[in-house]
């Protein structure tokens, strides 16, 4: 027992000895950043840096050769505004961190176009590497991204200078070099920046980056930073790249997302998948192919056959025996796939460019199934320059009109030299023209640093003017039978709203509307066919509101006007008299309401005399209307010279409602009848036009000269006014007073007393319960004695 707790002792002794010389030797050890959080935080600092090491380690260096490399490299230190900057960068400057790869491919499409200016003056500039790519490769194991280009590459010299200085970018000394080598086709102004501001987004998603870079006229060398200082040293691997920039980031923890296939995959083509050059992504896919059987694997398989299989298999053999034995076996093949093989087509001429091609694109850009209706392809210049293809889809997108006005337009999508920059734009284009789609791309777009905001909101809004010009055009060229079939019955209220919307617009806007007119049951119309159409002293386009077309054409308000031969516009939907309200003429041609004051006709003076002495005549009636049996209800009543049949018309005023607006502003979801506005055009009083040829008002008239306190003609005008209220699309105040009225009338239209009752029914006697049987009593009142027996029996 003694011997155990010896040695016991011992091996306590020497534990805590090699703790106390670990402390001893690790002066100088360095705690690991956030050790609590790490899920390695129980390992030793020593530990910790040897696997940190491990970890980083680039093609041909070993961790050994890695760790002399930093302690032989020349140590810099950002300046101070650059340190602050680096913050701003990482912590605000970007909403979004995956903005990074964007501006990395960005840059390494700029050393490419570098490379490939230099080369038209210079042959000897390509001949390292005639390859202009953009190679993308992650390695999980290493927990890196590298992004390599085959561009211009940088000297040491310039590594120091562009990588250590925020926004000091190599573009514009580039820029000055080659005023005097443009050429043309070829211009040097489409360089957005070798490594500005853009670069540090990589910070954004990585502990530490790593850039190697071989310029044509220095040796390889090595750039590193974790975003606090930077080295910079001779790569021992010599010249590696031949001519170029890779860059590696070592990606944090949280970021490894981007490590990712798919995801990369995703951000190239949502952010760079029209950029000039080719992208290349380091890529599995599963082949299944054909690997010859091996002797041993054939000779490990017993051979169970019948004799008679034996003699068929001998055969086959004999034909087949030259050909070797393959089975198929599935293999994941590493390869380098092109991520961005669909061309920006808007950098062609739009002549250069085929029909199907326009599909094609739409089809791949827009995810949309259908071809597009029509599209138009152009480049704008003066204050922005920019190039455009705008389409038209065949079909509305699904909820066209949910939050409209609210809900962000994604369907322009902004590049900035090829280079995706944002879709979320509420001023791109306007609500109306929510429906089309289409790329913008400006080499001189100015931007700011983070690439995510217009600097110049006056420039997006030159932009947004040249669109909507180019958008109507494109409209207006679309054929006329492919324009009513199809376009209108899409994209009609949209022209609608867009009258009503876009003033400086509007002429435009009226020449692509289309109405259902008394001219065709089926074809639709445009204002300039109805004003080719018009009679030779008619002045004003007529139009009449309703909820269809069978109301509107038979409403009082158009007979005349249909008599006469004149063309009426039939506005169907709850927009449409919007849209006509916002239009104050249309080629000179004012729009006339036909439910409103002001319609009338040219006449002879024989015409006018005629109709001054009927006004005459019947203004004993208009009179007695006006003040004693609809006082209160009519603003005046005058003769009609719009009816023919009806006895009588409501009409509104020049700027009151007509019946038909006001049913749909009392529809209107928010209305609460507290509105001033709204109460105040409900309450105006109308005109009542009467009809001086009709039986009815003709014996009113008589009626009235010989007793003005005639009670039947005080009815007959009340219910003629209820009735051309209701017909002229107006409601009525009391429906139970109007159908009273009725009622009245038809009793004495069928001689039924007025003051007749309604016979009552008769009440129902309720029945009296029926006698009971003197026996069947008797026999309950046994069946209760037998049940108290039983009780008292089992108790």
């Amino acid at each position: 027992m003694k011997r155990v707790w010896v040695v016991g002792l011992l091996f306590a002794l020497l534990a805590f000895a090699a703790v106390k010389a670990e402390d001893e030797v690790d002066v100088e050890g360095t705690v690991e950043e956030d050790l609590g959080k790490s899920r390695d935080g129980s390992r030793t600092d020593d530990e910790v840096l040897q696997r940190e090491e491990e970890a980083i380690q680039l093609d041909g260096l070993n961790a050994a050769q890695i760790k002399e490399l930093r302690e032989k490299s020349e140590k810099h230190v950002f300046q101070a505004e650059v340190n602050r900057m680096m913050k701003l960068i990482i912590n605000s400057l970007y909403k979004n961190k995956e903005i990074f790869l964007r501006e990395l491919i960005s840059n390494a499409s700029d050393a490419l176009d570098k490379i490939r200016l230099l080369s038209l003056t210079d042959e000897a500039a390509l001949a390292a590497n005639e390859e202009l790519t953009i190679k993308i490769k992650s390695d999980k194991e290493k927990n890196m991204l590298h992004i390599t280009d085959t561009g211009v590459g940088m000297t040491k010299e310039e590594l120091v200078k562009n990588l250590g200085t925020i926004a000091k970018s190599g573009t514009s000394e580039f820029l000055n070099k080659m005023t005097e080598m443009q050429s043309e086709g070829h211009s040097t102004s489409e360089l957005i920046g070798q490594f500005g501001v853009g670069f540090y987004s990589a910070f954004l998603i990585a502990d530490k980056v790593i850039v190697t870079s071989k310029h044509n006229n220095d040796t390889q060398h090595i750039w590193e930073s974790d975003s606090n200082q930077f080295s910079v040293i001779e790569d021992p691997r010599g010249d590696t790249l031949g001519r170029g920039t890779t860059i590696t980031l070592v990606l944090k923890e949280e970021a490894s997302d981007f490590l990712e296939l798919e995801t990369i995959k995703n951000l190239i083509k949502k952010y760079s998948q029209f950029i000039n050059f080719p992208i290349y992504l380091w890529a599995s896919k599963t082949e299944t192919v054909e690997e010859p059987i091996e002797d041993d694997a054939e000779a490990e398989e017993p051979e169970k056959e019948t004799p008679e299989d034996e003699a068929e298999v001998e055969e086959e053999e004999e034909e087949d025996k030259d050909k070797p034995k393959t089975k198929k076996v599935e293999k994941t093949v590493w390869d380098w796939e092109l991520m961005n093989d669909i061309k920006p087509i808007w950098q062609r001429p739009a002549k250069e460019v085929e029909e199907d091609e326009y599909k094609a694109f739409y089809k791949t850009f827009s995810k949309d199934s259908d071809d597009p209706l029509t599209h138009i392809h152009f480049t704008a210049e003066g204050e922005v320059t920019f190039k455009s293809i705008l389409f038209v889809p065949t079909s509305a997108p699904r909820g066209l009109f949910d939050e409209y006005g609210s809900k962000k337009n994604d369907y322009i999508k902004l590049f900035v030299r090829r280079v995706f920059i944002t879709d979320d734009f509420n001023d791109m284009m306007p609500k109306y023209l929510n429906f089309v789609k289409g790329v913008v791309d400006s080499d001189d777009l100015p931007l700011n640093v983070s690439r995510e905001t217009l600097q110049q909101h006056k420039l997006l809004k030159v932009i947004r003017k040249k669109l909507v010009r180019k958008t109507l055009d494109m409209i207006k060229k679309i054929a006329d039978d492919q324009y009513n079939e199809k376009f209108w019955k899409e994209f009609g209220t949209n022209i609608k709203l867009g009258v009503i919307e876009d003033h400086s617009n509007r002429t435009r806007l009226a020449k692509l509307l289309r109405f259902q007119t008394s001219n065709s049951e089926t074809v639709l119309a445009s204002l300039e066919q109805y004003v080719e159409r018009m009679k030779e002293k008619q002045d004003k386009i007529y139009f009449m509101a309703g909820t269809t077309r069978k109301e509107a054409e038979s409403s009082p308000f158009v007979e005349r006007l249909l008599k006469k031969g004149y063309e009426v516009i039939y506005l169907t939907e709850p927009v449409d008299e919007y849209c006509i309200q916002a239009l104050p003429e249309f080629d000179g041609k004012r729009f006339q309401n036909v439910a409103k004051e002001g319609v009338k006709f040219e006449e002879s003076e024989k015409a006018k005399e005629k109709r001054e002495t009927l006004e005459k005549e019947f203004e004993p009636l208009t009179t007695w209307l006006k003040d004693k049996a609809l006082k209160d209800k009519i603003e005046k009543a005058i003769l009609s010279q719009r009816l023919t049949d009806s006895p009588c018309a409501l009409v509104a005023s020049q700027y009151g409602w007509s019946g038909n607006m006001e049913r749909i502003m009392k529809a209107q979801a928010y209305q609460t009848g507290k509105d001033i506005s709204t109460n105040y055009y409900a309450s105006q009083k109308k005109t009542l036009e009467i009809n001086p040829k009709h039986p009815l008002v003709k014996q009113m008239l008589s009626r009235v000269t010989s007793d003005a306190e005639d009670q039947t003609a005080s009815d007959l005008a009340v219910v003629l006014f209820e009735t051309a209220t209701l017909r002229s699309g107006y409601q009525l105040a009391d429906t139970k007073a109007y159908g009273d009225r009725i009622e009245r009338m038809l009793r004495l239209s069928m001689n039924v007393p007025l003051d007749e009752q309604v016979e009552e029914e008769p009440e129902e006697e309720p029945e009296e319960p029926a006698e009971e049987d003197p026996e069947d009593k008797e026999e309950v009142v046994d069946d209760d004695d037998d049940d108290d027996e039983t009780i008292k029996d089992e108790l």
